[in-house]
């Protein structure tokens, strides 16, 4: 299939060029914009309680939610708040409700903290305004700017945070986080090209190709958001860029060793086209196939987030997959040997000398390798045990940010849970009024319930059927301990404490951070199996073996325990982080293992085609390392140098995510790909590919590559 693929672009390059610029001139003209949302709520199915507790209390308390912004007022020589700048504050926010953005509605001040250091004021929102959409974003920044002038003349500063300032925050810092990605993802990609082959023009290669493929990715992802109604979170277009400049980047230089390779026996480019097609294209497809399998596997996620990221990911792969087997080779054919210019080391055969000592001291003492590799992977998967999520996204703000700073200045004088009360709300079940007597009780009960440091008395809606009680936690919201006791105590104290004909709900964002834990275990159990479970038939299908996707599953499990495992001990117990953010081990296993995989099949592939050749499994696994070993350290450096580029954003969250994902490839590239699988194949023998036995020597009517 790959061979005639093969023949038609070399036949016919221009034609293949000219449909993917039409494709992506067509889509950039066509397509919506790319959208993303940092509020956690909307992750979430409905029937979860904290979704239930916030639809009932939008319908029966409009404008009675969280504040769209929180002014924090304080005074500019860090001094105690006079009754002058007290009165400043009640003048500044009169004015600003005569001036506010149209997303916003008016507020009041409320009194000093005890301490004096500190005062705030809140806006709401506007029925239209979610605090995370376009208009809320632009009018915290109006909000901002009306504020700097609002205080001037006076001894106080005032800074902002909440729902619609840490949205702004988190968009700012990701569009800079987006720029430095970028930059340095490219830089390093033609850094490294440029060691490897010497040659401008693959350096530029995959720089030009992605950037077309990008747009083609960016379009059908936003069509995919827009007709399903999926929610994607605000890292996506970063993690975008990487997937599609490193993965690309891969594929093609899967091709381009081949073609190479090729070449240096003597053959035409036209011909070695066909031929790199022909042998790396089954290798690419199924790698890619993996990787595509693996990340649609998160549509059977709960959450909408990982519903949207799964199909953004599945569809970036699968575009640049499909220009890896088409359009790159139509590149290839057009230049011809010109593609490694200046260069003119492409034409001399290579040794292989460092990984041909490799191969054979590991096709001689395959056991020790496969100890070794094993033993230092299982010991740092020891201590993914220790992983402990984070589920608050605004925690991940860089503390240079000014909603991060002002909750900073807020804690001076007030209590972390300030700013975010836990909603619970009452609702009787037949409609009618609850009684006041009930209210009452009920807030004591909640009152005295652990976690909790005092409850608001009871808001009734207009029909008085339902009541909001705004309960103020002891502890920071997103903290460890606020979560457990709104899980346990607080949860359970509330629904147990309803009066009759009453239900109780508890809402609020620690709320949702309690539905989102569930929601992860259950992802957890479903989605990771069923990843594993679809590689595998991959993988059986392509090597015709039965035996070899165990152990190569195996290897990926331990890559991903040994990722989670030393991202816990650099950022929790080095660093002192109280968690890493939740979706992490979902993000790691799904790059680890379908990337891992893509390593595997490419070594496994090469392994069995010089088995095919005559040769015993040792011999075998040695020539493999020597001749696939070149090409996946050249991918595997440059993808895991890609992912590391995340680690330069100020953003905490995309930092651990860089390091954790930059880890996991490296492992799978330079241990399991490298050492781990040809040793294990090497040890298994001839009963590795039971029972197509793939590796039998059959008859070639093309002459060997070596």
């Amino acid at each position: 299939m790959f061979t005639s693929v093969g023949r038609f672009i070399s036949r016919h390059p221009w034609y293949v060029i000219a449909a993917w610029v039409v494709i992506a001139v067509v889509v950039v003209m066509t397509a919506p914009a790319l959208t993303s949302t940092t509020d956690e709520a909307e992750f979430l199915p409905d029937h979860y309680e904290s979704i239930k507790a916030e639809t009932i209390r939008a319908d029966a308390f409009p404008g009675q939610g969280s504040p769209g912004a929180i002014l924090v007022f304080d005074r500019k020589d860090g001094g105690k708040l006079t009754d002058a700048d007290s009165a400043d504050v009640t003048r500044v926010m009169d004015e600003l409700n005569q001036d506010l953005p149209k997303v916003f509605t008016p507020g009041a001040a409320q009194p000093p903290a005890e301490n004096r250091l500190v005062q705030i004021g809140a806006v709401g929102l506007a029925d239209n305004a979610t605090g995370f959409d376009t208009p809320s974003i632009d009018g915290a920044k109006e909000l901002r700017s009306t504020l700097k002038d609002l205080v001037k003349g006076t001894d106080l500063r005032v800074q902002t945070t909440g729902a619609a300032p840490q949205s702004l925050d988190s968009q700012d810092s990701s569009e800079k986080t987006l720029a430095i990605v970028g930059i340095a993802t490219i830089g390093l990609i033609i850094v490294l090209l440029a060691i490897i082959f010497r040659s401008v023009i693959i350096c530029l290669l995959p720089i030009a190709v992605v950037a077309l493929v990008s747009t083609i990715a960016n379009g059908l992802i936003a069509w995919a958001n827009e007709a399903f109604d999926l929610k994607a979170d605000s890292s996506i277009e970063v993690i975008l860029i990487v997937v599609l400049y490193g993965i690309g980047t891969d594929y093609i230089l899967f091709l381009l060793f081949r073609y190479r390779e090729r070449l240096r026996t003597g053959e035409e480019p036209k011909e070695a086209i066909v031929h790199a097609l022909g042998r790396a294209g089954e290798a690419i497809a199924s790698a890619g196939g993996a990787v595509i399998v693996s990340f649609m596997a998160l549509v059977l996620s709960s959450l909408s987030i990982f519903r949207s990221i799964g199909p953004a990911l599945a569809i970036a792969v699968a575009t640049t997959l499909l220009a890896a087997l088409t359009l790159v080779p139509a590149c290839m054919r057009l230049l011809g040997r010109a593609l490694f210019w200046p260069s003119k080391k492409w034409a001399v055969p290579s040794t292989g000398s460092r990984f041909a000592r490799i191969g054979t001291t590991l096709g001689e003492r395959p056991a020790r390798f496969a100890l070794a590799s094993g033993i230092a992977l299982a010991v740092l998967a020891i201590f993914a045990i220790g992983f402990n999520p984070s589920f608050d996204f605004n925690s991940s703000l860089p503390k240079n940010l000014e909603s991060t700073k002002a909750l900073d200045t807020l804690q001076k004088g007030l209590p972390k849970g300030a700013t975010d009360p836990t909603a619970v709300i009452l609702k009787s079940d037949d409609g009618k009024p609850i009684p006041a007597s009930d209210l009452t009780a009920f807030r004591s009960d909640l009152a005295a319930l652990d976690g909790i440091a005092a409850v608001a008395p009871a808001t009734p809606s207009k029909d008085g059927s339902t009541a909001l009680f705004n309960a103020l936690l002891e502890g920071d919201p997103g903290s460890d301990a606020s979560i457990a006791a709104v899980k346990g105590p607080i949860r359970d104290g509330a629904h147990a404490a309803a009066p009759n004909g009453t239900e109780a709900l508890v809402g609020g964002t620690t709320s949702v951070f309690v539905d989102l834990q569930k929601a992860m275990n259950r992802d957890y159990s479903i989605v990771f199996p069923v990843a594993a479970l679809v590689i595998m038939i991959i993988l059986g299908l392509l090597l015709r073996s039965l035996v070899a996707p165990w152990y190569l599953m195996a290897s990926v499990g331990l890559g991903f325990g040994a990722t989670l495992g030393a991202t816990v001990i650099l950022f929790q117990h080095v660093k002192g982080e109280s968690g890493l953010i939740f979706m992490l081990p979902i993000y790691i296993y799904l790059f680890v293992v379908a990337l891992g995989t893509d390593y595997n099949i490419l070594m496994i592939a090469r392994l069995r085609e010089e088995a095919r050749e005559g040769k015993d499994s040792r011999a075998a696994a040695a020539e493999a390392v020597r001749h696939a070993g070149p090409t996946i350290a050249a991918a595997g450096l440059i993808l895991a140098g890609t992912f590391a580029a995340l680690m330069l954003g100020g953003d905490p969250l995309i930092q651990s995510m860089g390091f954790a994902l930059s880890f996991g490839i490296f492992v799978a590239a330079f241990v399991m790909a490298m050492f781990f699988t040809p040793s294990l194949t090497a040890l298994i023998g001839h009963a590795a590919w039971w029972p197509g036995h793939g590796d039998e020597a059959r008859d070639h009517a093309e002459k060997p590559i070596h």
